[in-house]
């Protein structure tokens, strides 16, 4: 792939790997809100996260126009994205590296193996990386007999647990303590036995079984949350270190990094480095920023790959108003603040992006089109109430892209139940008599509603609306029947003998 590719063909390709749900958004849904546990933890974790970013984001007098700036910043961006990544790469080359470009996650993922291979290891340490995550990595890399290790600790806590990510920011969200000494005990070489649930204790025996991977493993996969167009400098922000030992230690770093993290200047960090701790974790400033660029003889990694992956971010870059997803640092701010992910967790997203953004990005990159696809019910997950983009700390409109994808999916839909039921509302209201006929023959589904007044189920193609609500049941009087009785008539009589209408 080279840079030729970033023009905007008339059917750009879509992205593939672990970004493609399998499964409906409410059928997953439903699964999901069964476990009262999941739903706890993920209340606990994202009202405690809410509440940090408030307090930290106050403290500021312009952080308002700190996220107009990171917008403007990240539309730059966009507006130009070929031009930043072929100056990029050229930055990267001149300082020691290697770039390789990817279309798709089956290129990216076969990079990856081919450079562990080259680097003469069966084995690798993971930084925490939505990419390849996104591109299922650590899938591809087992079904080729390569290792990998996960060294973020929540990221440890969801591959011992055989378990999927639910969050962008803290993968194992929906564990409490408990369940994770359970797993730790089950799945960890070299466990004390003792161990209990004490945070600090299982924090220690991470670092026990991390230390050996971190001393002996001589490759790196790492992520990237920016990338420096001007200089060819990679940054990855963390809060536990676990990631610096991943990009320091080990003789080949292999940077799986999505075209759309880049930003035209390093003084541009000046920006994000304020608006992404404080949206992410609540913190004024993040423990752990690491930067590289090129190769240093003697000093870190010295061989360094980058793959620059597209993987259906040039699709959603040909798309005038979709585009804006492309903005997103990663945050997870919309997800501690949206009441459908609160109580749905991660999971019922089907998709390495959960959440608001995830609504909006994984039918952007995955598409939606192909029959009964599962992503088409992603940008109907949500209440449209707007805290999402006022959270978001680059000004993302994600109601407004929900919207969006709701009108395309509607627009390229097959003629259906709800098509035909337009279609039979329009005939009856085109004349009166038709009308009046209608209503009448409405009033029979007073029936269905019993004494409760509602109707709670309907059969097909009428139950995938009742399905999620209820149905008011039909007046027993029709405005039009009102009008012609002589309470209608009363009632007029009254009111203009005490002033009112007449």
């Amino acid at each position: 792939m080279t840079t030729a590719s970033l023009g905007m063909p008339p059917v750009p390709p879509r992205g593939t790997g672990n970004i493609r749900g399998t499964e409906t958004f409410p059928a997953a849904a439903h699964h999901e809100l069964a476990d009262a546990q999941l739903r706890r933890n993920i209340g606990k974790a994202t009202h405690t996260i809410r509440g940090k970013r408030l307090a930290v984001t106050e403290e500021l007098p312009d952080w308002e126009d700190l996220r107009v700036a990171g917008e403007g910043i990240k539309n730059d961006v966009l507006a130009r994205l070929p031009d930043l990544l072929e100056q990029f790469e050229a930055a990267v080359i001149a300082r020691g590296g290697v770039v390789h470009w990817a279309a798709d996650a089956d290129e990216a993922n076969a990079l990856v193996a081919g450079l562990v291979r080259e680097a003469g290891s069966n084995e690798v340490i993971k930084v925490k990386s939505m990419a390849t995550q996104e591109i299922g990595l650590n899938e591809y890399l087992e079904s080729e007999g390569i290792t990998a290790h996960e060294t973020d600790l929540a990221e440890l806590i969801v591959q011992l647990g055989h378990d999927t990510p639910s969050h962008i920011l803290v993968p194992a969200i929906h564990r409490n303590r408990a369940e994770i000494r359970s797993i730790f005990l089950s799945e960890m070489d070299g466990v004390d036995p003792d161990l209990d649930a004490n945070p600090a204790h299982l924090a220690e025996a991470s670092r026990k079984y991390l230390r050996h991977k971190f001393m002996t493993v001589p490759v790196a996969v790492s992520g990237a949350n920016f990338g420096i167009a001007e200089t060819g400098t990679l940054v990855v922000v963390e809060s536990e270190g676990n990631g610096r030992m991943c990009l320091t230690l080990p003789q080949t770093l292999i940077t799986v990094m999505g075209i759309e993290k880049l930003l035209p200047t390093y003084r541009d960090l000046e920006v994000f480095l304020q608006l992404l701790p404080r949206s992410s974790t609540g913190e004024r400033m993040n423990p752990y920023t690491s930067m590289w660029t090129g190769v240093t003889p003697g000093d870190g990694p010295q061989n360094f790959h980058v793959i620059l992956l597209d993987n259906g971010r040039t699709a959603t870059l040909a798309d005038a108003v979709g585009r804006a997803a492309l903005r997103c640092i990663r945050c997870s701010a919309c997800l501690n603040v949206c009441p459908v992910y609160e109580r749905t967790g991660g999971h019922a997203y089907g998709s390495t992006y959960p959440g608001p953004i995830g609504a909006v990005l994984t039918p952007q990159l995955a598409g939606m089109d192909e029959p009964h696809d599962p992503n088409a019910t992603l940008p109907f997950a949500s209440s449209l109430c707007g805290a999402c983009f006022d959270a978001c700390p680059v000004r993302i409109d994600i109601p407004s892209l929900l919207v969006e994808l709701r009108h395309q999916k509607a627009e390229h839909a097959r003629p259906g139940a709800e098509a035909a039921a337009m279609k039979a509302a329009s005939l009856a209201m085109s004349s009166a008599p038709r009308w009046t006929k209608a209503q009448k023959a409405a009033g029979i589904a007073r029936l269905l509603a019993g004494r409760k007044g509602r109707i709670t189920a309907l059969p097909w193609p009428l139950s995938g609306w009742t399905a999620a609500r209820d149905i008011a049941a039909p007046p027993k009087q029709t405005f039009r029947q009102w009008w012609d009785t002589d309470e209608r008539r009363e009632t007029l009589e009254r009111a203009r003998r005490s002033g009112g209408t007449s």
